[in-house]
């Protein structure tokens, strides 16, 4: 019997969807800022970026179907049940409700509508409006989640390049400067590749693409393929065809931020950034094209998460409250968390990226490394208590000032300063997390091997 596998025109229907939900607010603000910081440096910046922002989230979604999960958190679970249903809610809710989605809409007022009102006076109303419209369009698309792949990749994707290409090509013709004479920013100036490797977790996409696995997996399956070495296989084809896309448009994106220093001066964000870039190549013109940019990525991106947030927590609840349910109340609590400002947002949402990130990463090369090891689930606790523990430090010292001071934490950041390595770089759980690894391994292969299968 032959296994039934994707056709070519399905698979780029699948990677059209994967772009869809991936590509969002922060996939064009970020790399374009960080064009604008890294200048001449902008070649080992790309290479940061894509890593983090492109390699790990393609690998997050194939680790779901590789490792044959029924979603996060049966690939958590590896570690333990209990924390298998911690950091599924914790990540869900963290590229949910309480950040990325609000993120989404305000991002797209903050970046799209606002610059077109002037000094109006009363932007929180506005804004009110405007994010009232904006989650009755994501509520009514997740509410027919069999229709994701239609209104995705069909519709939606093809408006947001159309938009998106428009800008940048305008911008590549006529470049305010060559990036190699673009002066680096003092971060960057000697090191451009682990500062853009951390900028590039700003996309929150290594955690999506954790949550956005199950969803991909179950539009491949209503496509007719049931086996699920299969599914596994067009699940890493599809991610790899939407990592190039992506890829191709943060290279460009980052040119562009780069070029565009020799008109302006460094900005606040990449939503300044575009903002201007825009109304110097095409004028009005170009602030209606990016308004219509920003807006539709962002509510691709936002459909995909309440989406997925809903199927995940239905599932996880039995169905006791309905995925209806779900959605109502995850996209209810978006609109009110997206009226506190992006300030605001971006504030408490660093330092927790900074948490989650790397107990995700070393999730998800666990998973493709767990055939060496059986996937013994004492390797697994091994990694994540250290990774955990070093990733409180990167948690503690990207709180705001404030917070820092109210809480004493001088002390426990001092410590990690000098004795975690790479530490100034936000990678001080690197090494906790292999030698974790190295320990959990001896620990397995010094077992009984049916000890180590239990």
């Amino acid at each position: 019997m032959t296994t039934k596998k994707l056709t070519i025109r399905q698979k780029l229907l699948v990677a059209g969807t994967l772009f869809g939900m991936f590509f969002g607010a922060g996939n064009l603000i970020f790399p374009v800022h960080l064009g604008q910081m890294a200048g001449r440096n902008a070649i080992p910046a790309m290479i940061g970026f894509i890593i983090t922002a492109v390699g790990i989230p393609v690998f997050g979604v194939a680790a779901i179907s590789i490792t044959h999960s029924d979603g996060l958190q049966t690939l958590a679970g590896k570690v333990s049940k209990g924390y298998g249903i911690f950091f599924t809610c914790l990540l869900y809710l963290t590229i949910g409700p309480l950040f990325a989605i609000p993120r989404c809409a305000t991002v797209s007022f903050t970046t799209g509508v606002a610059p077109m009102l002037g000094d109006s006076g009363a932007e929180w109303l506005y804004l009110l409006i405007f994010s009232a419209v904006f989650f009755a369009f994501v509520l009514f698309f997740s509410l027919r989640p069999g229709k994701i792949t239609v209104w995705i990749g069909k519709i939606i994707n093809p408006i947001f390049l159309i938009f998106f290409a428009v800008l940048m090509i305008a911008a590549l013709l006529a470049p305010g400067a060559a990036a190699s004479a673009v002066e680096p920013v003092a971060a960057y100036q000697s090191d451009a590749f682990f500062p853009s490797l951390i900028e590039g977790y700003g996309t929150m996409d290594a955690i999506a693409g954790l949550a956005f696995g199950i969803v991909v997996i179950d539009v491949i399956r209503r496509m007719g393929v049931t086996n699920d070495d299969a599914i596994a296989e067009d699940v890493l084809s599809s991610g790899l065809l939407t990592g190039l896309l992506m890829a191709l448009i943060y290279v460009v994106s980052i040119l562009v931020g780069a070029q565009s220093r020799g008109l302006f001066e460094l900005s606040e964000n990449g939503g300044v950034a575009l903002t201007q870039i825009a109304g110097h190549y095409l004028g009005g013109v170009g602030q209606l094209i990016l308004a219509v940019t920003i807006t539709f990525a962002c509510l691709k991106t936002s459909i995909g998460l309440v989406t997925a947030c809903a199927e995940t927590f239905d599932k996880m609840t039995g169905g006791k409250f309905s995925y209806r349910g779900w959605a109502i109340l995850f996209t209810t609590f978006s609109f009110a968390v997206s009226n506190v400002g992006l300030s605001a947002i971006i504030n408490y949402s660093i330092p927790v990226l900074m948490l989650i990130y790397p107990p995700a990463i070393a999730l998800i090369t666990l998973a493709f490394i767990g055939r060496f090891f059986g996937h013994d689930r004492i390797v697994y606790i091994a990694v994540m208590i250290p990774t955990w523990i070093a990733a409180l430090f990167d948690f503690m010292k990207t709180l705001p000032g404030s917070a820092q001071t109210a809480l004493h934490l001088d002390a426990p950041i001092q410590f990690a300063a000098a004795n975690l390595p790479l530490f100034d770089k936000n990678l001080g759980w690197l090494l906790p997390a292999v030698i974790g690894f190295a320990i959990g391994m001896i620990w397995h292969l010094s077992r009984p091997k049916n000890a180590a299968a239990a």
